[in-house]
C-alpha cells in the first residue's frame, strides 16, 4: 500500500469547494484543445497558479510524511535566468532503488523534454543512503510558468509533491494562462494597445468576464482571441472561489493524513454552527456508525474515529455540511513485516516437488524470493510458483533439477531468511530393455527401450562406435521411449548395439542377428575347365560342399532334371553343420555330367552347378605302320586312339618282337609324345613285328594290334667328295665319288638339290623387347624365331658368360630357338644374348629377365608418441626388397587382451603413420608387413613396446539442429477502450494480446507500475487481459497502459479513464439563474 503524504489545496484542485470540478473530468475535456509538445515545454498544461488568499491555511508542502526528506519548493525566476528544484529521498528502509518522475501540469512527463532548457540530475550518498534528485531549468521563459509535480516510487511505496514556477513576465504569463500561442503574444499585446486608443484605458478582460453572464463567455473569448476555453473557465472559477469564504467550516480537514495499520485515526473539523449535522463520506459513499467508525460532536468540533485501521480504510474521506464539503486523503501505512518461522534446508531427489515455507508476522504481506542473490519471478515455463495462505508463504518447484541447487532467500521489509536446497540424482529405472533382433535382408530393425525419466538423453553405439543418424538410421526420443530404427538391413548392420543413458554409469545392450540366406561356398562352379571335378573311373566320387545359412538350410541334389534318390546303393547324401556331402561309390563313365545342389531356408535359396568328369585309361592306338627300314633300324608310325579316356594323351610306349618269338621287348620307358618313332639296334635280315600303347595321366591303354612283319635292310650311304667342277653363266658342274656303302641292293642313281642362301636375322617378339619379370619358381620358356640359310650356328650367353646346362636348356630348330628354365631362381636374373652365325655373317639380340621374390620384413618398428586416441609409428625399410621396388607397408594393430589383429592401413607408402580411433583404456601392439609387386613379406616386424590409451574425460557435444522459429512478438489484437465511469463503482478495462512465447504483462497508471497495488486486480485468460479497479475515486482517473513483453519484442496499448462524481453539472461552474434565456449553454455542454 503506498505511503501517505499530505497535499495542498492546490493539489486537491479545490477539494474543499463543493463546486470545484473533478480534475480528471476537467482535463479530459481540455485535452482536445491542448497544444502540441512542439509549441513550448509547458504546452501540456495551461492552468495558472491561483493566488492564495490571506485567510487560506498555511502551506503544508514541507510536511514530511512520506518518502521525501526534502521536497522541491515553489519559486520565481526572471525570464532568461536559471532555477533549480531539489528533492531528497532516504533509501535506508527501501528494498529497491527509488524512481523519480517530474511532471509539468498533471500528465506531461518532463523526462522526454530534457535538453537545452531542462536538465535532470541524480546523486547518491553511500554514507547517509540519501538520493538527491535535481531539476534545473535553464534560461527560463514565460511559457514555463505553471504547476509542476514530483513523484517518487519504490516497489510498494509511493509519494508525490506539487510546486509552482513563476517567471517574472506578466504579458506572457497571461498569454500562457489563456492558451494563446507564443507567436500571438505580440499581436495580442498590439491589439490591446490599439484597443486602448478606442476604448477605456486599462480595460481588463477578466473583469469583463467576471461581470458578464455565462452565455456571453464564448463571445468575449472570441473578441479577445482566447482559444483555451477550459483554462479561461478554470481561472474564472478560482477567482470566484478566492473571493468566497466558507460559511460552514471554521477549520477544514488537512489535505492528507497518515496512520499505521492497526492503529486508530481521528479526523477533526470545526463548524461554524454548533447545531449543524454533518455527514461523513468514504470514496463518495456515506459512512454508517459501527464499532470501527465512531462519530463524535463536541461543541463546534466534529470527530470521525476509525479504530483498527486496515488497508481497506485507505481512501478519500469527505465531510459534508449543507452544501459545503471538505475532503482529505487517508493513507494507511503497513508496519514492518518480520519472519516468524524461518526456511529450512532441504535435500530432495531429482524430479521431486519442493516446497520452501516460511511464516511472516502479517497476513497478506508482500515478500520477495531470491536464489543465490537473483530475484525469482513467474517465468514462462512456470518453474516457480508462489503461494500465500494467511501468514504462510510457500515457494513451490514442481520438478527439481540439478540447476535448482543453491541458497534460497525470502525477504520482507523487516527481515529475511535463507535455506539451502540440495538436489541429488535418483536411480534411473528401466521399464523396457532392448531385445535381441533377428531380421532378414532389406527388413526394418527397431531397438526400443523405456526408462523412468523422460528428460534423460542417451547415445547409441554399435560395437563400441557411436551410431550417427543417416538416411537409413533414425534415432528418436519421445518421452521415456528411446528408439533406434535401421531401414533396409544389410549384413554389415549385424553387431552388438548398446544404449548409454547420459549421466548414468550403466548401459543397455542387445544383438542384431542378420537372418542369413543360404549360401554355397564353392571356388569352382559351372562348365569351365577350372570348375570341373575329375574322378578316375572305379574310384569313389565325394562332393563336399561348404554351405552357410541361418536357420540350417535343406539340401537337394540333382543331375539334370532328375533328383538323386538314395535307392541306389552306390549313392549317398549326408548333411553336417556347414557341409553337405554327395558320394558315388565306384564311379563310371555314366556318372559323368552336370550336378546341381540346391539349398533352401526361410530367408531364401541358393544353387550351384558342379561339372563332374570321369576319366579312364585311353583306348589302344591303331596298328602301327612301317614307313622305312635301315640296316639295323626302321621308322614306324601310328594313329592316336579314338578316345583319350577323358585326359590328354601324354605319350606312347612301343614294343617289338621277332616274328617267331612270343617275348615282346619295350623300346622306350618314358612316354614318347610323337606318333612317329625310329626303332634301332635291330638285326639285319631278321623278321620283326611292332605294337604301341597309349599313355595318359590315368594310366596305359591296352596294346594295339601288331604291325605287318618287316625285315631290316641296310640302305646305300651318301656320296662323298661333292665339289664344284666348273661354272658358267647359266650352269654349274658338280662331281662326287660313289658311296662307300652300297647296301644289299644295287645303286640306281643320284638326286641333286639346291637352294638360295639367306642372311641370318633374329626376330625378337614384342613382349620380350622390355624386361621380362617372373616370380621365383615360375617357368621361363622363350621362343625366339629367326631366319637364315643354310641353317645358322646358334649361341646363347648370360652377361657374357656361357649358360649353365644344368639350370638352362636350349633347343634349336630350323626356324627358332627356345630358352627353357623349369624353376626360375633370383640368380637367373640378368641379360641373355643369342647369336646367329652363317660363315662370316652373324646377328645378335639381347633379352633382360628379372626374377622377383617376396620382400623381407621391415626393421626397427618404434612407437614415437601417444596422445588422445592416437599413436604415431615409425620404422625402417627391409634390407631385402625382393629384387623389385617396395610399393608400401601394411599396418596392423591388436588389443593385448584379445590379440586379434586388425588392419589399419592396407598400403601405407611412407615409413611412418598415425593410428587413430583407438579405444580408451586398451593397450595395443602393432606389426608391419612390407609389400612389393609379389605380395606381403613372409614375416612382419613387431613393435617392441605397447601403447596404452589413457582414460580421459570428454564432453559430448550433441549435434545441433536448426529448429523452426515459432516465436512471435507480442501484438494486441483488441485495444483498450477509453471509458468514463461513476466513482464508487468497480470498473474494468479489457484488451487481448497474442505472442509466442507467452508475453509478460504489466499494467501502468500514468506510466507507473501498479502490478503490486492492492486496489487493482489483474486477470489473464486465453490471451484476454482484464484490469479491475475496485471502487474508483476521482484520483483513479488517468491514462492506463498495458505493456506486453517477450523475447521477440514488446507492444503497448493505452486508454483514458474518467471518473465522474454523482454531482449535478451546474455546481461545477456556479451558473447564475439569469445566465441565459432558455436553451443550453454550448460552452458548459462542451465542458461536460
Amino acid at each position: 500500500m503506498p505511503e501517505p503524504v499530505k497535499k495542498t489545496e492546490e493539489a486537491q484542485g479545490g477539494a474543499g469547494d463543493p463546486a470545484a470540478p473533478d480534475p480528471a473530468a476537467t482535463y479530459t475535456v481540455a485535452s482536445a484543445e491542448a497544444p502540441t509538445p512542439a509549441e513550448t515545454p509547458a504546452a501540456a498544461d495551461t492552468t495558472p497558479a491561483a493566488p492564495q488568499p490571506e485567510s487560506q491555511a498555511p502551506d503544508t508542502k514541507t510536511d514530511l510524511t512520506g518518502l521525501f526528506t526534502e521536497k522541491p519548493q515553489s519559486g520565481e525566476v526572471a525570464v532568461g535566468e536559471n532555477i533549480n528544484f531539489v528533492a531528497k529521498v532516504n533509501a535506508a528502509s527501501l528494498l529497491k532503488k527509488p524512481t523519480i518522475k517530474w511532471f509539468k501540469g498533471k500528465w506531461m512527463d518532463l523526462a522526454s523534454k530534457s535538453g537545452k532548457n531542462l536538465q535532470l540530475k541524480e546523486l547518491y550518498d553511500r554514507n547517509s543512503k540519501v538520493y538527491t534528485f535535481e531539476m534545473q531549468i535553464i534560461a527560463a521563459k514565460p511559457s514555463f510558468a505553471g504547476a509542476y509535480r514530483c513523484e517518487v516510487s519504490s516497489r510498494d511505496k509511493f509519494d508525490s509533491c506539487n510546486f509552482d514556477l513563476t517567471p517574472n513576465d506578466n504579458a506572457k504569463v497571461m498569454a500562457s494562462d489563456i492558451g494563446l500561442p507564443c507567436p500571438l503574444v505580440s499581436s495580442f499585446c498590439a491589439s490591446a494597445s490599439k484597443s486602448q486608443v478606442k476604448s477605456e484605458p486599462d480595460e481588463d478582460v477578466w473583469e469583463i468576464l467576471q461581470n458578464a453572464p455565462a452565455s456571453e463567455y464564448e463571445k468575449i473569448a472570441f473578441q479577445y482571441g482566447i482559444t483555451d476555453l477550459r483554462g479561461m473557465l478554470k481561472r474564472l472559477k478560482k477567482m470566484k472561489k478566492e473571493e468566497k469564504k466558507s460559511e460552514a467550516f471554521l477549520k477544514k480537514l488537512d489535505p492528507a493524513y497518515q496512520v499505521e495499520k492497526g492503529h486508530k485515526m481521528k479526523l477533526c473539523i470545526d463548524v461554524a454552527n454548533e447545531d449543524v449535522d454533518v455527514k461523513w463520506l468514504k470514496n463518495g459513499q456515506e459512512i454508517q456508525s459501527t464499532g470501527r467508525y465512531i462519530f463524535e460532536s463536541v461543541g463546534n468540533k466534529r470527530y470521525l474515529t476509525i479504530n483498527h485501521c486496515s488497508l481497506s480504510d485507505d481512501a478519500t474521506y469527505t465531510c459534508v455540511v449543507g452544501d459545503e464539503k471538505c475532503t482529505t486523503e487517508l493513507f494507511v501505512k503497513e508496519p514492518a513485516v518480520t519472519i516468524t518461522s524461518n526456511l529450512e534446508d532441504q535435500m530432495v531427489m531429482k524430479g521431486e516437488r519442493v516446497e520452501l515455507e516460511c511464516e511472516v508476522s502479517e497476513e497478506g504481506a508482500t515478500v520477495k524470493w531470491e536464489k543465490d542473490g537473483v530475484e525469482l519471478t513467474r517465468d514462462e515455463s512456470f518453474k516457480y510458483r508462489f503461494k500465500k495462505d494467511g501468514r504462510k508463504h510457500v515457494l513451490i518447484i514442481n520438478e527439481a533439477t540439478k540447476e535448482d541447487c543453491g541458497h534460497y532467500t525470502v525477504k520482507t521489509n523487516g527481515g529475511e531468511s535463507m535455506a539451502e536446497l540440495m538436489v541429488s540424482e535418483k536411480e534411473l529405472e528401466v521399464y523396457q530393455n532392448i531385445a535381441d533382433l533377428t531380421v532378414k535382408a532389406k527388413d526394418e530393425a527397431v531397438f526400443k527401450c523405456e526408462v523412468s525419466d523422460e528428460t534423460v538423453k542417451g547415445i547409441w553405439y554399435k560395437n563400441g562406435v557411436e551410431v550417427k543418424a543417416d538416411a537409413r538410421t533414425h534415432i528418436t526420443h519421445i518421452g521415456r521411449i528411446h528408439k533406434l530404427t535401421i531401414d533396409d538391413v544389410k549384413p554389415e548392420d549385424q553387431g552388438d548395439y548398446t544404449f548409454v543413458p547420459e549421466g548414468y554409469a550403466f548401459n543397455l545392450s542387445a544383438k542384431l542377428n542378420f537372418l542369413d540366406p543360404p549360401k554355397i561356398h564353392l571356388d569352382c562352379m559351372g562348365h569351365t575347365a577350372d570348375s570341373t571335378i575329375v574322378v578316375v573311373a572305379g574310384n569313389k566320387l565325394r562332393l563336399d560342399v561348404p554351405i552357410t545359412g541361418d536357420p540350417a538350410p535343406t539340401v537337394v541334389w540333382t543331375k539334370g532334371e532328375k533328383v538323386k534318390l538314395l535307392g541306389d546303393g552306390r549313392l549317398h547324401v549326408e548333411s553336417t553343420k556347414g557341409h553337405c556331402i554327395f558320394t558315388i561309390e565306384g564311379a563310371d563313365k555314366q556318372d559323368e555330367g552336370l550336378y546341381s545342389v540346391i539349398v533352401r531356408n526361410p530367408a531364401g535359396e541358393d544353387k550351384a552347378d558342379i561339372n563332374v568328369k570321369v576319366v579312364d585309361a585311353p583306348d589302344p592306338p591303331s596298328a602301327p605302320r612301317i614307313l622305312s627300314v635301315q640296316e639295323d633300324s626302321c621308322v614306324v608310325q601310328w594313329d592316336p586312339p579314338k578316345s583319350d579316356g577323358g585326359n590328354p594323351i601324354i605319350g606312347y610306349v612301343l614294343e617289338r618282337k621277332k616274328k617267331k618269338s612270343y617275348r615282346w621287348m619295350r623300346l622306350n620307358f618314358d612316354p614318347y609324345t610323337d606318333t612317329t618313332y625310329e626303332a634301332k639296334r635291330m638285326i639285319e635280315g631278321v623278321e620283326y613285328e611292332m605294337r604301341v600303347y597309349a599313355v595318359n595321366a590315368i594310366g596305359m591303354s591296352c596294346h594295339s594290334a601288331a604291325s605287318q612283319p618287316f625285315i631290316p635292310v641296310a640302305p646305300t650311304s651318301e656320296p662323298v667328295g661333292l665339289c664344284v667342277d666348273d661354272i658358267s653363266d647359266t650352269t654349274i658342274s658338280l662331281k662326287w665319288r660313289t658311296p662307300e656303302l652300297l647296301g644289299s641292293s644295287e645303286l640306281d642313281g643320284y638326286g641333286v638339290e639346291y637352294c638360295k642362301e639367306e642372311k641370318p636375322k633374329i626376330w625378337i617378339p614384342r613382349n620380350l623387347r622390355q624386361t621380362l619379370i617372373k616370380k621365383v619358381e615360375e617357368t621361363i620358356n622363350l621362343v625366339i624365331p629367326f631366319q637364315g640359310k643354310p641353317r645358322p650356328v646358334i649361341t646363347w650367353s648370360k652377361d657374357g658368360e656361357p649358360l649353365n646346362p644344368k639350370q638352362v636348356s636350349v633347343r634349336n630348330s630350323d626356324t627358332d630357338t627356345i630358352l627353357f628354365i623349369r624353376k626360375s631362381e633370383r640368380k637367373d636374373s640378368g641379360k641373355y644374348e643369342v647369336k646367329l652365325q652363317i660363315e662370316n655373317v652373324e646377328d645378335t639380340a639381347s633379352i633382360s629377365i628379372q626374377i622377383v621374390d617376396l620382400p623381407g620384413s621391415p626393421e626397427k618398428l618404434k612407437i614415437m608418441d601417444v596422445w588422445g586416441f592416437n599413436v604415431a609409428l615409425e620404422w625402417k625399410p627391409p634390407k631385402d626388397n625382393g629384387n623389385c621396388e617396395i610399393t608400401g607397408y601394411m599396418v596392423q594393430k591388436a588389443d593385448k587382451k584379445t590379440m586379434e589383429w586388425y588392419t589399419v592401413y592396407e598400403l601405407c607408402r611412407r615409413t611412418n603413420c598415425v593410428v587413430a580411433d583407438l579405444i580408451m583404456g586398451n593397450e595395443y601392439i602393432f606389426r608391419i608387413y612390407a609389400v612389393n609387386m609379389v605380395g606381403l613379406s613372409l614375416e612382419p616386424c613387431f613393435s617392441a613396446d605397447s601403447a596404452y590409451i589413457q582414460k580421459t574425460g570428454f564432453e559430448y557435444k550433441p549435434p545441433t539442429y536448426k529448429e523452426h522459429d515459432f516465436s512471435e512478438a507480442p501484438k494486441f489484437t483488441h485495444p483498450l477502450v477509453s471509458r468514463s465511469v461513476i466513482a464508487g463503482y468497480n470498473a474494468t478495462l479489457s484488451c487481448s494480446v497474442r505472442g509466442i512465447p507467452k508475453p509478460k504483462v504489466t499494467w501502468y497508471k500514468n506510466k507507473m507500475d501498479i502490478s503490486n497495488e492492492a486496489k487493482y486486480r489483474m486477470f489473464s485468460k486465453q490471451g484476454v487481459l482484464t484490469l479491475e479497479i475496485r471502487k474508483p475515486c476521482s484520483f483513479d482517473g488517468g491514462v492506463y497502459m498495458c505493456k506486453a513483453v517477450n523475447a521477440s519484442g514488446e507492444d503497448v496499448v493505452e486508454c483514458k479513464l474518467e471518473i465522474r462524481p454523482l454531482i449535478p453539472i451546474q455546481q461545477y461552474f456556479h451558473i447564475p439563474k439569469n445566465s441565459g434565456k432558455g436553451g443550453s449553454d454550448p460552452i458548459l455542454d462542451g465542458c461536460t
